[in-house]
């Protein structure tokens, strides 16, 4: 049934390999089934007589597997949603002999049709150049506000039928990751005392850094100072300009909790401009002193310090910008304000 589609993603990924006989390699002995009970219930597994404890074996890959886990969660819960919809509908005394398209029309998205302001705010959010809208464009951009639209429409319906017929879910939602993080004295915005602290570890010339800025200042509209948010450096190798922007930003900071959080603005506004020469002149544009300044980016001042936060960051698992860190839960990614509230919210109550 089409409406199934509405929450159903299947995907299959088949792994082959062909090698010839002779060139096989000897099988290692995994035994699955322990011959004998491991010595305590955190026992993943035993090599050579001595004991893996899940602990040493989720070591740096926490992330990936929660990943993974979430996933798995999520395709479960997409398939419940599937079989809820279809239920609830059933139950509903209008279905009668209705297709579930028909009553999809009827009683849940009755008007899903986007307006020609919600067709050109589409277009101007993804900036989108005028030029490639013609018709064909138009038709996919109404059709994907408008399937967004009706998902929108179903989880609306889909809550208020709970509210008759309640649903209890057996299976478990994955647990972030948490890490116990050592803020230390860098550059932060807020309450130094807020329950809630926020670690960013960025980097000036990361694209999606930026996006992660953005929500972060979402966060501090909906928030202010219920929140305290870490800046720590971490300039990725292949960013050319990112150690020195790095840099200049500590540079900016020993001048003052306000100039760092200026420079990041300017700095994350256009990242076109982090040369050195712009990064004086970014300086400069926001008032800092620029003999202090400009010695110490040119002596390297900060370069150890922003070394220590790369080596700290990798080791507490952050492999990629943005990367946050919630009351020492992790988010790896510039994800939506709504993911940051989930675990923001509960523990602010």
């Amino acid at each position: 049934m089409k409406i199934l589609n509405l929450f159903v993603l299947i995907s299959t990924l088949v792994f082959t390999s062909c090698l010839k006989e002779e060139q096989k390699a000897a099988k290692p002995a995994f035994i699955h089934k322990a011959s004998s009970a491991p010595v305590t219930n955190t026992t993943a597994a035993r090599v050579a007589g001595e004991e893996v404890s899940y602990q040493q074996l989720y070591s740096g890959v926490e992330n990936d597997i929660f990943e993974l886990e979430q996933k798995i969660y999520e395709l479960k819960m997409s398939r419940l949603k599937a079989i809820m919809l279809e239920q609830f509908m059933n139950k509903h005394p209008g279905k009668k002999d209705l297709s579930n398209d028909q009553f999809l029309e009827k009683y849940i998205s009755k008007n899903s049709k986007p307006s020609e302001k919600e067709i050109q705010k589409f277009i101007q959010d993804r900036g989108l150049p005028k030029e490639s809208i013609n018709d064909q464009m138009r038709t996919r951009i109404i059709n994907f506000i408008s399937m967004e639209q009706k998902k929108k429409d179903v989880d609306v319906w889909l809550t208020e039928q709970t509210q008759k017929y309640p649903v209890e879910i057996f299976f478990e939602k994955p647990s972030r990751p948490t890490f116990d993080v050592v803020v230390g004295e860098g550059p932060y915005y807020g309450n130094p005392n807020a329950k809630v602290t926020i670690v960013e570890f960025s980097d000036f010339q990361c694209p999606f850094c930026k996006k992660g800025k953005a929500v972060m200042e979402e966060l501090k509209k909906k928030y202010g100072n219920k929140i305290k948010i870490v800046f720590k450096n971490f300039p990725l190798p292949f960013h050319v300009f990112a150690k020195k922007a790095a840099e200049a930003s500590l540079c900016a900071h020993e001048q003052g909790q306000k100039h760092f959080w200026k420079m990041y603005d300017k700095m994350f506004n256009d990242q076109s401009k982090l040369s050195e020469k712009d990064l004086k002149s970014t300086a400069k544009s926001i008032g800092l002193d620029m003999k202090k300044f400009n010695n110490c980016l040119d002596s390297s001042k900060y370069a150890k310090t922003v070394d220590q936060d790369l080596e700290y960051g990798k080791k507490i698992g952050v492999k990629s910008t943005p990367t946050f860190f919630v009351n020492g839960q992790l988010i790896n990614g510039a994800h939506p304000k709504k993911v940051f509230e989930d675990i923001i919210d509960p523990l602010l109550n």
